[in-house]
Order: C-alpha cells, then structure tokens, then sequence
C-alpha cells in the first residue's frame, strides 16, 4: 500500500480494494518503524488520523466522492491545526497548540484528507537544508548522511521514504522546489496569492506561498486542487477562478516554447547537473517542445536582494514572539527588558537570530534606502525580466540547484554557502511566479531535479509538461532503498 500514489489510492478507495482506515493504520505503523531514522516528523497524530479516516469511509458509504476523500497527508509544522501542537522546528512555540486550522488545513479537511502528523521543518522556515530545526536535523532517505533540503525537508524526506504519498509545504526562497530536487519528488510553488496564507506561520510575508510536494505531477495537481482558491480571510490571497488541474495533464505539448536562461549555465552549476538537464531538454523536444535561449540579467542580483527583502520581513514577524503573549518565556524576569531578550535568545536557534540581525540593521534608520529600498528596486528588475521573457516563450526551463544535496553538518560554518544554493530558486519567489521541481536523473545516487517556471496562475501549464515528462521517462518511480 504504502508505494502508492495519491492518484492509485483514490482509484483503489473508490473501487473498495481497501479502506481509508485499513490504509492510515498501515502507514502509521510504517512511520513508527522508519521515520526515527529519518525524524521527518515532529507530531504523530494517530488518534486525529483514525477519526478522520473512519469519517471519509462512511463519506464514501453514503455515495460521496473526491480524489482526496480518505488519502492520508501530513502538514508541514508551520500550518496551524487546532488543538495540535504548531511549532515550527523552533523552541519558541514547542509548547504552542493552535486554536483554529489554517485556511489550508480546513480546506483540505473538508476535502476529507487524512492528516497523520506534522512534519520537520527548519526553524520558521529559515534554511536551505532542515538542519535550522530545534527537533534535530532531517536526513535525506537517498543517503542518511545528507540533507534533504529545505525547508520543507521533513515533508520531503516523508514522501520520499513512502511513509505517505503526499504532503504540504512551504516556499519562501525555493522551499519546496530544493527538497523535491533533493530527494527525488515534483513540488509545486503556486503564484504568490493562489494559496491562502491565512494560519500558515509567517518567515516573510510578500514571499511564503504554500503548496504540494508528491511524488508525481499528477499527484501534485490532485493535492493544489484542495489547497488553493480565494480566502477572504487573507488580504493577499488573489480572487481567481481555479481551473480543474488534472483535467489539463494530457494535453498535447507540440509547439510549446520553453525558455532556457544562458545565465542557468554558468561557473557554479555542476558539470554533471548540466548534462541531465541537457538530457531534458531532449526529451522535451521529442514530444514537441520549441526550445530557445533568453536571458535574465538581473538573475546575478537574486541573491543579496533576496536576503536583504527576506531578513528584513521576518524581523517584523518574528517580533511578536516576546514571551508575553504566547510562545518560549524565561523563567523569573527581572523587568520587562530581561524578558524579551531571555526569552528570545532562548527561545530562537542561531539562524533565526542572525536572519532577525540582518533585517532589523536593514531596516534601521540610516540603512532603509541603502538596502532594503534598494533591494526592491531589484525585485522589481527581476520580475521585469521574466515578463520580457514570457512575451517569447511559454515556459523557462534550468536546473533546481546548482549542486545535489551536500553532507549533513557540510556548509554549518559558512551560511553564505548555504544561501548560494537558491540561486535558481529564489526568483520566482521575488516576481511571484509559479514554479516546478521535477525528477531528471541522479548524480552519485542523490536525485536531480529540474525546475520549470511559468507566467502567473498557470500552474497548469507546469503540471502538463511534467507530466507528459513523467509519461516518457522513469526517475520519479525510483525508491530510495530501504524504504
């Protein structure tokens, strides 16, 4: 059971080979005996897990249908779900259990999916490889003594490891399209605004967007279906009709024209990367793509705007978090100083804390115009870029990362290391865009991916083409042994 698909299992529910019940106590045992060496998770909610799948059994019974009506899902442990604990990979919220569901969790829910747990995660977010977490690091499934990626990397680490077909994630920088390429999935980053942000933790508000993480396009386009749609709830959330994603998987790539930046292409990009996104292309051709090299010049600034823009945002969120209303408090402060700096030296990993540094000195008078304004303007570059681009081609295409996943504990010493791997990433989160990590080969026995980005809302485009991709080659169906 626990090699299937969220597509397979909705097919053997609706054709009573098994029960949502008979499917979740087996994969519940499976995580019991697996994920300690893995520690993809951080709560196990078995007793939540049973009542639901019991609930989407009689929901079938009654004639009641849907792709996601008993499927068992886990929640990235930064969407709050009532009365569960919501941590976030971080000290400061260990004891904190979430009054109400995030938008994403109650829509999901209705949907009759089955949440068995909450997954690792860096520490809010912040980090490239799910070592950041105050449970300890995640291992990658493809090799225990390398990261998974991150920050999503306990729910990337889970699906990989067939504990569970599916889950949900967050990307702020390439969150869930770095772990898919790391350990061998397709993650989806919908358009800034398609997912609800309401009830999902903030690390930076104009950046986070939540999405699936699965094994297949096909899956990712069933679990989106649940999660995204308008919620008034959310200011940022976008009034757009959502499309029947699955509908659109098999429709015909002759004549699409796919992008390919010659910046992807350069001094930092393993050799080895290079030739398997080669080898996409080529496949990619055959089944009727147009390919043409663009640019995006701007591509070079990426990075130091993105960790001025993102650093300076999460100083602002992480604000609230002062030991007086909810979270990490000292013990026995001497005034209401002692508090907040006990509290929070306490309660936030180093990560955290220098992220918090870094946007408070950027947003501090004297230094707003000097960098955080300056960083906007380049963002604003970034996304002018891919607008010229997207008046020339349908789709971009280049690799995920410019490297597979490195040792655990490798690049602790020098974070700037760590934030150069999301050099292919972090754009689309600057112009908001949709992007798309998909399986391409392996280099070393660790998983490839390459990612896909599209004009705003289509999502669908990106799950036709990794689909029809997914229909001719075969690295998506690997299994990382011993799982």
């Amino acid at each position: 059971m626990h090699q299937m698909t969220l597509a397979e299992i909705a097919r053997g529910l609706a054709d009573k080979k098994f029960s949502s019940e008979e499917l979740t106590k087996v994969l519940l045992a499976r995580i019991t005996q697996l994920d300690p060496q893995l520690n993809s998770f951080i709560s196990l909610t078995e007793e939540l897990a049973l009542e639901q799948a019991k609930a989407a059994d009689a929901r079938r019974a009654s004639g009641e249908r849907g792709a996601l009506l008993g499927a068992p899902i886990a929640h990235k442990d930064l969407f709050c779900t009532q009365g569960i604990r919501t941590s976030c990979g971080s000290k400061m919220l260990d004891n904190f259990k979430a009054p109400y569901d995030a938008t994403v969790v109650a829509k999901l829910a209705a949907a009759g999916a089955v949440t068995l747990g909450k997954t690792n995660m860096d520490e809010f977010a912040m980090g490239s490889a799910n070592e950041s977490s105050w449970y300890g690091a995640v291992k990658n499934p493809w090799n225990l003594e390398h990261v998974p990626g991150g920050s999503s990397g306990g729910s990337a680490a889970a699906v990989a490891a067939r504990l569970l077909p599916a889950a949900t994630a967050t990307d702020t920088g390439g969150s869930i399209r770095q772990p898919a390429a790391f350990t061998n999935l397709t993650g989806l980053k919908p358009t800034y605004g398609r997912v609800s942000r309401w009830g999902m933790i903030a690390y930076a508000s104009s950046l986070d967007q939540g999405g699936p993480l699965a094994r297949t396009a096909e899956d990712c386009a069933i679990l989106l279906q649940g999660m995204a749609g308008f919620d008034q709830n959310d200011s940022t959330s976008i009034d757009e009709p959502v499309p029947d994603y699955s509908a659109s998987l098999n429709t015909s790539m002759q004549g699409l024209r796919i992008g390919v930046p010659k910046e992807y292409f350069s001094v930092g990009l393993d050799p080895r990367i290079a030739e398997l996104i080669q080898n996409s292309i080529k496949e990619l051709q055959k089944l009727g793509a147009v390919i043409k090299e663009i640019s995006l010049p701007n591509m070079q600034h990426a990075i130091p705007a993105y960790y001025v823009i993102a650093p300076a945002e999460a100083s602002s969120n992480l604000s609230r978090f002062d030991g007086v209303r909810f979270g990490h408090r000292c013990e026995n402060p001497e005034n209401l100083i002692d508090l907040y700096k006990r509290s929070r030296g306490e309660g936030f990993g180093p990560e955290v804390q220098r992220r918090i540094m870094v946007g408070a000195y950027a947003l501090s008078a004297g230094y707003y115009d000097a960098y955080y304004l300056k960083a906007q303007k380049i963002r604003r570059l970034v996304k002018n870029d891919f607008m010229a681009a997207f008046n020339e081609v349908d789709i971009i295409l280049g690799p995920t990362t410019p490297n597979p996943a490195w040792k655990l504990g490798a690049k602790n010493s020098d974070p700037v290391a760590a934030y150069l791997e999301d050099v292919y990433t972090i754009t689309a989160n600057l112009a908001g865009l949709p992007g798309l990590s998909m399986p391409a080969g392996f280099v070393d026995g660790l998983p490839v991916g390459v990612q896909l980005l599209a004009p705003y809302f289509q999502e669908g485009r990106l799950l036709n083409v990794a689909h029809q991709y997914q229909l001719n080659t075969d690295w998506h169906t690997r299994t990382p042994t011993g799982f």
